[in-house]
């Protein structure tokens, strides 16, 4: 293990840089934080932003999120977000070959740069030239476009990336890579990016669920977790010596303090999905009111989702239980979000969402059951998750009751926790900040899963 502090100072080494479209881009930014001395900047939303560039970000997110929400509606919502998605897909990746040729999204994001989109930031962020970490691919574009002074590094939030996130001339441009996964690294290559700007890291986990290199805090809270999801010791039984091994002799000793068994329900910031979670309170509500369960329910920062479930856990009628049986936590700000959501995950046993950016809390020993995808990049992200065991896709949510309790008794869901925590990248976010600041880092080479 690295002997060198991992806690960056307050000082700012690096600009942060996010789009605050989705929760994506900003929680992978927000987690690496640290980088900038806790500012993000937000390149479609910052004090100074001109109108122009406002105006443009404003149309894409109205265009995105609308019909987001819209894809439950049959025939009519499935059209419109199967031509958005159809215009932003990812190729098949077999037979490898040669997909450097720009697509249609990428024509027109760089017909917007050189109008003089981001042209601004740019000259903003050049005043102090420091290595500049953004988790959104056209900000990196902008700056390689108008001769940024410093690094430029982009950090990949999927599980495979679209053409879009290579820049128009790859071989020729000074962008280098943060890559999620092996899928990413080698998916980067097809696109013609060089070898060199590529580095596999993981994506970037919050450091307080993760606690320093050798992951005590991680392996503190997956004992606990082990314990609520393995309650007639299937698992642990099977898995006895390798759990000595990783985690010491003191697992699954239940503590009074311990925490219930804890479902999280997670809406995206698009706030599609959000009867999903109504559909598993309703389905838990007995096994909730025995206080066999505890279910939370995350609308993100919007109030009117966050209304929307309290007024369905009254009609639920499991208003006595508001607040303990069932939380439904309201954020006041997008950074306060983030926090309050890594906060909830240290005593979430279970996380049920879209395979979105979270596919990659996999990593973190959480067991992950899958809604829906929502989009191309999903469909690849649920892959993942499944190729390395750390989740599912949901059964009906109407028997949510019946279902997840065979699965947790059976010890099956247990499983997934500790695949997750062995097979997906759990340091990234150390790695990155390793590579901006320029430090050594004993923390192993990732191995080249695709």
């Amino acid at each position: 293990m690295s002997n060198h502090s991992h806690k960056v100072p307050k000082t700012k080494g690096a600009w942060v840089v996010d789009v605050n479209m989705g929760y994506g881009h900003s929680r992978a930014a927000h987690t690496l934080r640290d980088l900038s001395g806790g500012e993000v900047l937000s390149a479609n939303d910052y004090p100074g932003i001109p109108a122009s560039d406002l105006k443009l970000w404003k149309d894409s997110r109205k265009i995105y999120e609308t019909i987001s929400r819209m894809k439950p509606i049959p025939i009519v919502g499935d059209l419109l977000f199967e031509a958005l998605d159809r215009w932003q897909q990812i190729d098949s990746f077999y037979p490898r070959r040669d997909l450097s040729k720009p697509n249609l999204q990428l024509v027109e994001i760089y017909r917007m740069i050189k109008k003089g989109l981001g042209k601004h930031l740019i000259a903003k962020l050049a005043e102090n030239p420091l290595p500049l970490v953004t988790t959104f691919f056209i900000p990196a574009f902008c700056a390689d476009y108008y001769n940024y002074p410093g690094d430029i590094w982009c950090v990949t939030t999927d599980a495979d990336i679209s053409r879009a996130w290579a820049p128009i001339d790859p071989k020729r441009s000074r962008i280098k890579y943060f890559a999620s996964n092996g899928r990413v690294v080698e998916r980067l290559k097809l696109y013609g990016v060089r070898e060199e700007q590529i580095f596999l890291t993981g994506f970037p986990l919050p450091k307080e669920l993760i606690g320093g290199p050798t992951a005590a805090a991680l392996k503190d809270l997956l004992s606990e977790r082990l314990c609520n999801l393995d309650p007639n010791g299937i698992f642990t039984e099977g898995y006895g010596r390798i759990l000595q091994s990783e985690l010491g002799a003191k697992r699954c000793v239940k503590k009074e303090e311990s925490h219930p068994l804890t479902l999280t329900y997670s809406v995206g910031g698009a706030g599609a999905q959000r009867q999903l979670g109504v559909k598993i309170l309703n389905s838990l509500k007995s096994k909730i009111a025995q206080g066999k369960i505890r279910l939370n329910l995350i609308a993100g920062v919007r109030k009117i989702d966050a209304l929307f479930y309290k007024d369905a856990v009254i009609a639920a009628g499991l208003k006595k239980q508001l607040g303990t049986g069932v939380c439904v936590p309201e954020f006041d700000s997008r950074a306060h979000y983030f926090s309050g959501f890594n906060e909830i995950l240290k005593t979430t046993d279970i996380l049920w969402t879209k395979p979105s950016e979270l596919s990659f809390y996999a990593g973190l020993g959480i067991a992950l059951i899958m809604a829906p995808p929502i989009g191309s990049q999903e469909d690849f992200n649920r892959l993942w998750v499944q190729y390395v065991g750390g989740g599912v896709s949901q059964n009906d949510p109407e028997y949510t009751d019946e279902w997840l309790f065979d699965w947790i008794a059976s010890g099956g869901v247990a499983r997934m926790a500790w695949n997750g925590f062995l097979e997906a990248p759990t340091h990234g976010t150390y790695r990155i900040e390793d590579m901006v600041l320029g430090r050594s880092s004993e923390l192993r080479r990732l191995p080249l899963i695709v």
